[in-house]
């Protein structure tokens, strides 16, 4: 019966453990919830403003509200999906 190496298990990264990649990559999963999270305007006529200023596309204050609102959850979803990930890799190694 051959062995497998980590790299041929599915679900797990196709990087060495402690390669620049595999860092590099572990860094940029958390670091672009964290950006945005960081950058989002705390009001939804920001938003609608970013939005204009950005594309040329006129928000509504209810769809700005919505879109802001939206990436909120989708940044905090992300945060947690990564840090239960860590959490799973931290009891099964541990």
């Amino acid at each position: 019966m051959g062995t497998r190496s980590c790299c041929a298990v599915p679900g797990r990264s196709s990087f060495p453990a402690g390669s620049k990649a595999r860092r590099a990559k572990d860094a940029g999963e958390w670091g672009a919830p964290a950006l945005v999270l960081f950058l989002l305007p705390k009001c939804p006529m920001c938003v609608a403003a970013y939005v204009a200023t950005f594309t040329g596309i006129g928000l509504s204050i209810e769809a700005a509200t919505w879109l802001r609102n939206s990436m909120l959850a989708v940044c905090v979803l992300a945060v947690v999906l990564l840090s239960a990930r860590m959490l799973r890799r931290y009891l099964v190694q541990g």
